[in-house]
Order: C-alpha cells, then sequence, then structure tokens
C-alpha cells in the first residue's frame, strides 16, 4: 500500500460521487458515460490491488472490509422461473400454436433475445439506489450476492433517468462473462502457472461465489438486463404495456440492454431469426446458447398465464448440440458400481459445446465395434448442453492407414477379474465381488446427493478411505473417527471433523433416499418413495412378496424381482443389519397407522383418482405431495397412463411425463391448482369438459 494510491483512491471517490450527482440528480452530466466508465474502473482496479483502502460508502458499492465469509439466502417476492423449451423449428411452431389457441386465434407480436451462457440474477433497488442482488437459486430462494455484485460496471449503483425513481424496482438479467475477458483470465492463471478456467460461463459462476469481493472485481464481469421483475412507484405501478417498453424503460434507468433485441410478428421470422443465430452465435465476444421468445403484450401475458416452472408466453429456443474435431488419444474403460464396464474415449482437448472436452463416453462394447473409432483417429465430438460428451465417429479421410482396430478387454481393468457379456445385453460386466472400482462407485453412490447426500464424501475421499483400509463398505462409514481421518494425506482436523459430522447426519435421512443408496439394480429415488409410501418401513419392504412389491404404483415386476432377489441374499441381510447398529433410519412404523388415521379424518377428494406429480413443488417435496394424494384416497405413481386423472408439473419437470400427458390428453396443472385440487376434487375449468 503507498501513500500515492491512497491520494488517488479519494481523489477518483470524490469524482465519481460529483460526476453522480451530475447525472442522476441534476440530470446534467458533465462527462460521457465512456469517460466515466473509466473512472468507475480504475477505483475498481484500485480498489482491487489494494482491499485494504476498501471503505463502506466507496461508490463502486463494496462494503465493511470487503470479505464475505457466507451467502445468506433471499427470497424472491417474484419466483424467477424456468423457461420451457423448443429444440426445433415444429417445436417451436408447436408453442406458437398454443399461444394464438390461448389468445382466441388473436396473433401476437413476438420478441426475441439472445440466451446468454451466464447466470441468473435479480438486481434489487430502493429509491433507485441499489441494495440487493440474489442469484435465481431455486426460483424461489437465492443466495444474496450483493457486495460481488457491486464489482460489475454495468450494473449501476444508481438509477438513472428522466422522471421520478421508483420506490422499489427489481430487475432482472444475466451475468456473464464476455470470451475476451474469459481469455485473459486464462492467460493470467496459466502465467501464475494456475490450472485454466473450464468456461465463461462456470468462470462467471465462480467469480460472483468468491468469498473476496476483490476477486471477483479481477474477473471482469459483464451484465445485461432482460426483464422487469416488480416496480412500484409512489403514484401507482408504472404504466407499462409491453415487454419492448419495459426494455425502454429499463434502458432509460441505466441498465445494460442488448443490442440484438428484436420485434417480429409471425414465427416464421422468429425461425429465421433463430437459425441466423444459430450460424452466426461465434461472431459474438459472450457465449449463447439460444434465443428466447417472448409474447411482447403484457396483457396477453396475463390471458396465457404461467405453470409452476414457467410461463406460457416465453420458451427458449436451443441450439443444436454442437459438433468439433479432434485426435483420439487413447481408449480406456472404466468399471461402475453395477460392475459395467464402459469404454471411454481419451480426447486431445477440444472446447465444444461451451465447455473443454478431454474425455467421452463410447457407451458399450458394440458401439465401439459399430462406430469402428481407433486411437489416433481423428473424431467428431458431440457435446450438447450438460450432456456427458460422446465420440460421433471417425473422420475415415484423415485416419492413417496403419491404425489397428481396437479390441475390448478380456479382463477387468481394476481387479484383473474376467470381463463377461451377458446373453442379451449390450453391457459386458464385471461380476468379481471384491472389485475395487466396484467397491469405490457404489460408495460415492451412496453419498452422492441423490442418496444419502453426505458432503465432503467425494469420489477423491472415498479412494482415500479405501486405499488405507478404513471403509470396506458403506456401513463402515458410520464407525470412522476423527482421528482415523486426519491421518490420511491431506486431511486436517476441521475436515476430518466436518465429515463425521456429515455422516452422522445421513442416519436420519428419509427411508427412500436410504434405499436409493443401497445401489439396488433398478431401483431409483421414483420406485423407492413409491415403497416407502405404500410399506413405511425398510422391516416391512423386506418381508413382501415380488407379487406385493410388483402391485405398488410405479414399481413392476423387474424392480420387485431385484429388489426381493437382493434382500434374499444373505450378504445384504447382514450388509442391512450393520446399518441397523449405526443407527440409520428404518423409517417409520408409526406411519401406516397415522395414515390410516388421516383418511378417515380428511374428505376423500381424491377418492379412485390417480394423480402424477413431476418436478420441484415449492409447497410439497415428493413425499409429502403423494401423501396428500394418498389421504384423500388418491394415487400418485411415477409414471402417466390413460388412467391418470391429472398431471402436476413443477419446477424441472420431467418433458416425456408432459408429453404423454398431451398425447393422452390427460390435464395438466400448476401447484395453485394441484392445491384446489387436493380441497375440492376439481380441475380448473379450462378442463370442465375432461371432468
Amino acid at each position: 500500500m503507498t501513500v500515492d494510491a491512497a491520494e488517488k483512491i479519494d481523489e477518483l471517490r470524490t469524482q465519481i460521487a460529483h460526476h453522480n450527482e451530475r447525472y442522476h440528480t441534476l440530470d446534467d452530466p458533465e462527462i460521457s458515460d465512456a469517460d466515466y466508465d473509466d473512472l468507475v474502473r480504475e477505483l475498481r482496479a484500485l480498489e482491487a490491488k489494494y482491499p485494504d483502502l476498501i471503505t463502506a460508502d466507496s461508490p463502486t458499492g463494496q462494503v465493511g472490509g470487503a470479505v464475505v465469509t457466507t451467502f445468506d439466502s433471499v427470497e424472491h417476492e417474484v419466483a424467477m422461473m424456468s423457461l420451457d423449451n423448443a429444440m426445433d423449428g415444429d417445436e417451436l411452431q408447436a408453442w406458437a400454436d398454443r399461444v394464438v389457441k390461448g389468445l382466441d386465434g388473436a396473433s401476437p407480436i413476438f420478441v426475441c433475445e439472445l440466451k446468454f451462457d451466464g447466470l441468473a440474477m435479480s438486481l434489487r433497488y430502493e429509491n433507485g439506489v441499489f441494495v440487493r442482488a440474489a442469484t435465481r437459486g431455486d426460483g424461489t430462494t437465492g443466495e444474496d450476492v450483493t457486495v460481488n455484485v457491486a464489482t460489475i460496471a454495468d450494473v449501476p449503483d444508481v438509477t438513472g433517468g428522466d422522471g421520478p425513481r421508483p420506490d422499489l424496482l427489481e430487475v432482472r438479467g444475466e451475468v456473464y462473462m464476455a470470451t475476451s475477458a474469459f481469455e485473459r483470465l486464462n492467460e493470467r492463471a496459466l502465467a501464475a502457472g494456475d490450472k485454466p478456467f473450464v468456461n465463461p460461463r462456470n468462470s462467471a459462476a465462480g467469480s460472483l461465489r468468491q468469498k473476496d469481493p476483490a476477486k471477483t472485481a479481477e474477473r471482469e464481469l459483464s451484465f445485461f438486463t432482460y426483464q422487469l421483475g416488480k416496480i412500484e412507484t409512489g403514484t401507482g405501478d408504472k404504466d407499462l404495456l409491453t415487454h419492448q417498453g419495459e426494455l425502454a424503460y429499463l434502458g432509460s434507468l441505466g441498465f445494460p440492454i442488448n443490442e440484438h433485441v428484436r420485434a417480429f410478428g409471425s414465427i416464421d421470422e422468429v425461425a429465421a431469426h433463430c437459425l441466423h443465430w444459430q450460424e452466426h452465435r461465434h461472431e459474438l465476444d459472450y457465449e449463447i446458447d439460444g434465443v428466447v421468445i417472448k409474447v411482447d403484450d403484457l396483457g396477453q401475458r396475463d390471458v396465457l398465464g404461467v405453470t409452476s416452472r414457467a410461463p406460457r408466453w416465453a420458451i427458449a429456443y436451443k441450439f443444436p448440440p454442437e459438433e468439433r474435431t479432434t485426435r483420439l488419444l487413447d481408449i480406456q474403460v472404466s468399471v461402475g458400481r453395477t460392475g459395467r464396464a464402459t469404454p471411454f474415449a481419451v480426447l486431445d482437448p477440444v472446447f465444444v459445446g461451451g465447455s473443454t472436452v478431454t474425455m467421452a463416453t463410447l457407451h458399450n462394447r458394440e458401439q465401439v465395434q459399430l462406430k469402428d473409432v481407433r486411437p489416433g483417429d481423428t473424431v467428431i465430438v458431440r457435446k450438447a448442453g450438460d450432456v456427458i460428451p460422446e465420440v460421433v465417429g471417425p473422420v475415415l479421410s484423415v485416419r492413417p492407414p496403419d491404425l489397428e482396430a481396437w479390441i475390448f478387454p478380456d479382463n477387468c481393468p481394476a481387479c484383473s477379474n474376467p470381463l463377461v457379456q451377458p446373453e442379451g445385453e449390450a453391457d459386458t460386466r464385471c461380476f468379481a465381488p471384491d472389485c475395487p472400482a466396484q467397491r469405490d462407485q457404489k460408495l460415492s453412490y451412496f453419498a452422492s446427493r441423490g442418496a444419502m447426500d453426505i458432503e465432503g464424501l467425494g469420489e477423491q475421499m472415498v479412494e482415500k478411505l479405501t486405499a488405507a483400509g478404513l471403509v470396506k463398505d458403506a456401513a463402515d462409514l458410520y464407525s470412522l473417527t476423527i482421528e482415523q481421518l486426519v491421518e490420511l494425506d491431506r486431511v486436517g482436523q476441521t475436515s476430518a471433523a466436518n465429515l463425521v459430522a456429515e455422516i452422522q447426519k445421513s442416519t436420519v435421512r428419509p427411508l427412500p433416499k436410504f434405499l436409493t443408496a443401497l445401489g439396488i439394480r433398478h431401483l431409483g429415488p421414483a420406485a423407492s418413495a413409491a415403497l416407502t409410501e405404500s410399506f413405511h418401513t425398510l422391516d416391512e419392504i423386506m418381508t413382501k412378496s415380488i407379487d406385493d412389491l410388483a402391485a405398488v404404483d410405479g414399481v413392476g415386476g423387474v424392480i420387485a424381482t431385484t429388489v426381493r432377489n437382493w434382500f434374499d441374499q444373505g450378504a445384504n441381510r447382514a450388509y442391512i443389519e450393520k446399518f441397523r447398529s449405526a443407527g440409520i433410519s428404518f423409517g417409520d412404523p408409526g406411519a401406516a397407522t397415522r395414515a390410516a388415521q388421516e383418511r378417515a379424518s380428511v374428505v376423500q377428494t381424491l377418492e379412485g383418482r390417480t394423480v402424477v406429480v413431476t418436478g420441484t413443488l415449492a409447497g410439497f417435496n415428493r413425499e409429502e405431495a403423494s401423501a396428500a394424494i394418498a389421504s384423500r384416497g388418491g394415487k400418485s405413481p411415477g409414471s402417466v397412463s390413460n388412467k391418470t386423472f391429472a398431471l402436476v408439473v413443477g419446477d424441472s419437470a420431467g418433458a416425456s411425463k408432459m408429453t404423454k400427458a398431451e398425447s393422452l390428453e390427460v390435464p395438466i396443472i400448476d401447484e395453485r391448482e394441484f392445491v384446489r385440487l387436493l380441497d375440492t376434487g376439481e380441475l380448473p375449468g379450462r378442463y370442465a369438459a375432461e371432468e
């Protein structure tokens, strides 16, 4: 720290405060926006270099000591909803047809915006002053990242405009990292000997979660505004009638609006616009993965309404998977928790689908033979969004003449036992009960978020535990001590204590989580929940016949057989008893009695009806929603059929269930309508004919 730096920071703060007053208060700016931005960037750069000089009243918006230890939760007053997707022109047309039908034949104006590959953000202003920034989170609750977002030059500290400042303003938009900024970030990382960052989107998200906002400021983040969330003024609501009007208003307040927003009168023009940006997406200095299409008229939006997960008046046209060519360096085989041996490609690193890919799946033995890919080939790699990258096939025109075909190994790479391809199956498996790869994968699956959710027990920690001989199966986890863990490489006292606490916390996980964590073949989260709903305890489930298990909605014969066979094995029974001794919750013995009593006291509004729930609901978890349906005389299986009375759609709902429901003309309702259905047994008026 130098005296000159402190003096320069004070000078910049004085200048910026003066120009803020000239621009925002007096509406009489003395310098251009670009010159003003240069002053702010210079101040932020100095504050990042000398964090000890950051003060709470700095015009950059940083608070206190500029180091954040936790991120508080923020409940959104207006939910930050998801968007339904259209993957091609036909799906886009189908959405447009639904919109026109919902508007009784009226043809709307469509507004198209680029779909930025960044992090959704909600900004809150009170009396024109920036007070809070929150991530989308689950749509209802996000993370408070105010001090970090305050370092982004595009986010105004105070709103501008000619009129009075709104009493309350919530603005929605996207925090992103420009491609050029990402390249500079990686250049700095490599120069410092650090590992390069993967992609701009992840770098932006990671930057916002830095504990020190000075580090966020170094990352050169940017922001685009794309939606008005909420506005309150002293004279009532702002008179805004269209989305284009909202964007124009937000732009007048000083928020950055993307220059490529366009409006069209027909869906054919929209489709052409989408195809244009699909072709020219890499000409931009930021990542995009599609185009968002919205109905412009706000009154028409009200008519169309929303589901619990997405507005009916908007859709995201997603660009098709990206493909790139690269060199196939090697083909290796991994062994999973069920013994399945999966070939995968080791690639010369290639940037595709928004991230750098070094490995890609080859699915199974037959796929390798069918595609005839060989180490040394130039291959086509495809990556679609978050889907695992795959090798499409070789570029035969450039194949070296001496490349030999790859041969699937005869023995497991982890334990050297024979690999077997059972008759009628596509997968090759290792059936050795003591295979270390299967053991480690089973442990990792047991601790995963969808199972027992043991934070800190990832693959690396699992490998340390098994290599040290501390754990042979998941039940052994519950006897681990802090003293044992601190003996492991790079495991400190705090990490060890946290892991032991997380393991003990998992003993009270709901029974469906434990059933899933056991890793019984074919038994996933939905079927585990269905079994628990019917039988309530693990001991009860273990007594049931195949027929009893198969009779449960959402289970069926295949799952019932594998579950029954698994529990019939003596080694697995002994394994279960180890968990019992460790204090794992095996369910609630009194649940059946209480369920019967509740059914007797609750009006049977759903007697004999089947209601399927998909996605995440705000007021119910999966078990609670199923219990609410059952207590009213209904059933809640995991799949849609022609017997389904209604499909309840929450956030992140399964597209396959919605598609099947539409094909069977099953009513689709949101959470608010679900609550009414529970109370009255009645579907919304638009489904009156179906009742």
